[in-house]
């Protein structure tokens, strides 16, 4: 009988203190130690000492542990054949627990589930030529560094064995995208408080600052309550999410394998009703532009402390091209895609080479991923276009849908537009000049927008 997502969750938290636990489809059993003692492969055993091992910090060496790391490995090992050219997960106990069911939210998609309950970041680097990389992965999707809190290891050594993971996939394959989802919140009952992991995530962000082959995902934001801790609602034992959590988790990484080209690779066929013209082809950026900065936004741009902002000297357009020259614009499988910037955040604008002067009504849909910040530019003035519930400013909708496609509706009579989201009022009369052009926003996260589509004269 198939077991159930939470049973498989369930058994990924046992610690096995008198044997080790040996996984086959998804479930486990307890196998005697004699046996495990047996079944030893100094391949896949833990070395005995630090020497010689890449990376710094923490390695875990109790003895379930070990018995859980060889098991693993020798799980691994099994289905390795099946698993070549798979979207990898790589992680520790949080990894660990999607089992097999990872697959059941990753449609169409093969993947391979690369966690082990308790290990270290130094572990993974240790084990990633065998359990990752021999894979030749699609993508390398990667969630790690909370054990190593507990070991009492400091931020500066987790982001160092993180970036050695990251070189060897760039070694690997410098194209191959790679995923980095912050530590998520725990507890200090846990031994990892909410201040340390921050400054493990700031550290994260700081090593990836210069490899645009990573994508990093707020996962930090997606399941802290204020004050930092994880939602009990999400994460019972506040370490370890729950069903409830792994939706949540796989939510929010669907949208950039998408991004990447691994998931939604379908064109979308959608057709504006009667009187609404696209905006947007779905397939190249005909009708969009550069504009030059202007100067109030340079001068913003100097101040301490601002994101980045490249700064635009003369206008460009993008008629028949996929994506702008930096690649932060991307059009692809029916979505002009906002892509994360490396910094964390960089504030730009892709414009239509179109003013609008004439009364109209906008409408679009918009997926962002966790804590991701966007914005619709009505003539100029802004529309805050964001994850609404984590990044507001509209934090009480009622019908908003995170990481999932929400629709927009614009319509301008005059000087005043009135906007809502899903059907609930955004703005009833925000602003506006006479005329000019519709625009997009980047800032920090990855927005998606399609069915970009107008209707004038209403």
């Amino acid at each position: 009988m198939k077991k159930s997502f939470l049973t498989a969750v369930a058994a990924a938290w046992i610690v096995a203190w008198t044997g080790t636990i040996v996984w086959s489809q998804g479930a486990a059993t307890v196998e005697p130690p004699a046996a495990a003692e047996a079944a030893k492969d100094p391949r896949l055993e833990i070395p005995e000492s630090d020497d010689g091992m890449p990376g710094a910090g923490p390695v875990r060496r109790a003895d379930w542990f070990k018995g859980k790391w060889r098991d693993r490995r020798r799980h691994f090992e099994a289905v390795e054949g099946d698993e070549q050219g798979a979207v990898v997960f790589f992680g520790d106990s949080i990894t660990e627990g999607w089992g097999d069911h990872m697959k059941d939210m990753f449609a169409g998609v093969k993947v391979a589930n690369r966690g082990i309950g308790g290990d270290t970041t130094r572990g993974m680097l240790y084990r990633e030529g065998e359990d990752v990389i021999a894979l030749d992965p699609a993508a390398v999707v990667m969630l790690m560094g909370t054990n190593d809190l507990e070991e009492n290891a400091d931020a500066e050594t987790i982001a160092g064995n993180v970036k050695l993971i990251v070189d060897r996939l760039k070694a690997h394959n410098p194209k191959m995208p790679v995923i980095l989802c912050e530590v998520m919140p725990s507890s200090e009952t846990k031994h990892r408080p909410a201040d340390k992991i921050k400054e493990i995530n700031k550290a994260l962000a700081a090593a990836m600052n210069d490899e645009p082959q990573v994508t990093t995902i707020d996962t930090w934001t997606l399941f802290a309550v204020e004050g930092g801790d994880a939602k009990k609602e999400e994460f019972p034992d506040l370490l370890h999410p729950n069903a409830g959590g792994y939706a949540k988790w796989a939510a929010a990484v669907r949208p950039v394998l998408a991004t990447d080209g691994l998931m939604d690779t379908e064109p979308d066929n959608f057709t504006p009703e009667p009187g609404f013209e696209s905006l947007f082809n779905g397939h190249d950026l005909t009708g969009w532009r550069f504009v030059p900065t202007s100067e109030k936004d340079v001068e913003a741009s100097k101040k301490k402390g601002a994101p980045a902002w490249p700064i635009v000297e003369k206008e460009e357009r993008f008629d028949g091209k996929t994506e702008t020259p930096d690649g932060r614009y991307v059009a692809k499988n029916g979505r002009l895609i906002v892509t994360t910037p490396q910094e964390g955040r960089r504030l730009q604008q892709l414009w239509t080479t179109r003013e609008f002067p004439k009364d109209f009504v906008l409408k679009l849909e918009f997926r962002a991923t966790p804590n991701a910040d966007s914005g619709v530019y009505i003539r100029a003035p802004q529309l805050q276009c964001r994850d609404y519930l984590l990044a507001g400013p509209y934090k009480k909708l009622e019908h908003y849908k995170p990481q999932d496609w929400n629709e927009l509706v614009i319509t301008v009579s005059g000087t005043s537009a009135h906007c809502e989201c899903n059907g609930e009022v955004l703005e009833d009369h925000l602003k506006i000049p006479e005329t000019g052009p519709i625009g997009l926003e980047g800032d920090r996260g990855q927005m998606e927008y399609r069915r970009i589509r107008v209707k004038e004269g209403a």
